[in-house]
């Protein structure tokens, strides 16, 4: 079973191979600046965020054949319910009235096609070619910005500016995933069961489904291990990861630490586990090419600065005070970053969540300390989301560390972690 769900997730021509990767970049003419070449990688990686599948429409559409799916049942309105975002930069002014005037029907999945059609719908790439006078969603794709962006709601609610970096916790990637006819009712209830804002990176690895939070892009410049289980050692590797073996596109990875089930079709290779294998997406890699500037725009994305009067300064001195002190917190939450992880990752037993199996399904069977910029910005909190708020992130710890906290102490904490 595990096999066929990697096939169904991440199949294609897949080849093992070895070798040495080399990451390419743009090459800048030899009169610009150090910054300028910069700021030019930035907007590169944006564009790659926001827009590129890697070629992925091999998984979502040959595969999952979800452009079908998304044609014949998938409204915006079905779209927006399980979190999909809508840009309104990208809608032409009658579109808007359109949506405000009720003359554009938002319970047909028609609008759905010329939305993508407009490239605005955020994360989602569509092909739209007009066959016997209708449009018709011929392929589909996924990007970064699907987990990764939400939108500001300043047109309606789902639809407005980009947020990117932004976890886009309405989101419910396991319904959306399930809708696909390629896979048994036995996997699309666990893919169902996941619920907004929880995706699991590892299920079609090793076949369990465990779902974590999805995190923020942002506020990572700085930070050594971006991933809950500080697996790494780059923002690169993680990005290769999802972008081949969760998106589904057209590249290779491969790490030692842990294994791949390898499709039934692959060459010289039995279906099981392989440990280290080189896996190869497709015929071609297009995501090593775009890893240096998906990073650097990625890591040029600053956490969110807390709404004003979002919180009590007066309690929030208070507990930055209980932070830094008796509270213990700055032992592993230290430095700007809030993180001890540039310097060490922790033994499982040290996580206060609920969860406890999902460390072990990672490369470094460890857990990084989480950063708290823009904090206030994500919850739920804890990687498996057995926090609902800040307030219950500190009766955890002082319930399971025995801080030994009072109410009005506990509550200052919680201040404090509002303004980070």
């Amino acid at each position: 079973m595990k096999a066929k769900l990697f096939s169904a997730l991440t199949g294609g021509a897949l080849l093992a191979i070895s070798g040495v990767i080399s990451y390419s970049v743009a090459q800048q003419s030899n009169d610009s600046t150090p910054q300028d070449q910069n700021e030019a990688l930035i907007a590169q990686g944006q564009q790659v965020f926001r827009f590129n599948t890697f070629g992925d429409e091999i998984t979502w559409t040959d595969k999952l054949q979800l452009n079908t799916v998304i044609s014949q049942a998938v409204d915006p309105l079905t779209a927006l319910a399980v979190g999909l975002k809508v840009d309104v930069d990208a809608l032409p002014e009658a579109v808007q009235k359109g949506i405000t005037g009720g003359s554009i029907d938002l319970s047909s999945p028609a609008t759905t096609v010329a939305l993508l059609k407009l490239d605005a719908v955020v994360g989602v790439k569509g092909t739209v070619e007009t066959v016997n006078g209708t449009d018709t969603l011929t392929q589909v794709g996924v990007t970064c910005a699907l987990c990764h962006s939400t939108v500001d709601n300043s047109f309606i609610p789902g639809i407005g500016h980009r947020l990117d970096g932004w976890p886009n916790h309405d989101l419910d990637p396991g319904k959306i995933i399930a809708l696909s006819p390629a896979f048994s009712q036995a996997d699309k209830d666990k893919l169902n069961s996941w619920g907004p804002g929880m995706y699991d990176p590892r299920f079609n690895i090793d076949g369990l489904s465990d779902p974590v939070v999805i995190p923020p892009a942002y506020g990572l410049e700085g930070v050594h291990s971006v991933v809950y289980t500080g697996d790494g050692p780059s923002l690169s590797y993680w990005n290769r990861y999802v972008a081949v073996t969760q998106m589904g596109g057209q590249g290779l990875f491969s790490d030692p630490r842990i294994g791949t089930h390898i499709n039934p079709d692959q060459p010289g290779l039995k279906p099981g586990w392989h440990p280290g294998v080189f896996v190869v997406n497709g015929k071609q890699d297009l995501v090593t090419s775009n890893l240096a500037a998906l990073q650097a725009y990625q890591l040029s994305i600053s956490a969110p600065l807390p709404p004003e009067g979002s919180f009590d300064p007066d309690a929030a001195a208070r507990g930055e005070g209980l932070f830094d002190g008796s509270a213990g917190c700055a032992r592993c939450h230290s430095g700007p970053k809030f993180t001890d992880a540039n310097q060490r990752l922790h033994p499982p037993a040290d996580t206060v969540a609920e969860d406890k199996l999902y460390v072990t399904r990672s490369a470094t069977g460890m857990w990084r300390t989480t950063p708290l910029r823009g904090l206030w910005q994500h919850p739920p909190y804890l990687h498996d989301g057995s926090a609902q708020t800040l307030s219950d992130v500190v009766q955890i710890y002082n319930d399971k560390m025995n801080l030994g906290l009072t109410s009005a102490q506990m509550s200052d904490l919680a201040e404090y972690l509002k303004t980070l």
